[in-house]
């Protein structure tokens, strides 16, 4: 297998609401198989994972600490 056939970024961190790795977007039973996928299946699933991740970023918003938010709040009313 190639360095072009797999989307791991080295991040590997199973998110346990949406089910999906939070560096490359594959569920858990994709990572476990990956390594027994023929090239054009390997390629059918990373043609999914952008649209995955574009749809996980809400959540991930939504999961932000707040005080993140406000720190970048008080610091813009410091400096404006």
């Amino acid at each position: 297998m190639t360095g072009a056939s797999t989307p791991c970024i080295k991040v590997c961190v199973i998110d346990p609401a949406s089910g999906l790795c939070e560096g490359c977007g594959r569920r858990l039973d994709e990572i476990a198989q990956w390594s027994s996928l023929s090239e054009a299946e390997r390629l059918a699933i990373m043609a999914e994972l952008p649209e995955r991740l574009r749809e996980r970023e809400p959540a991930i918003e939504a999961e932000r600490p707040q005080f993140v938010i406000a720190s970048a709040a008080k610091q813009s009313r410091r400096t404006g």
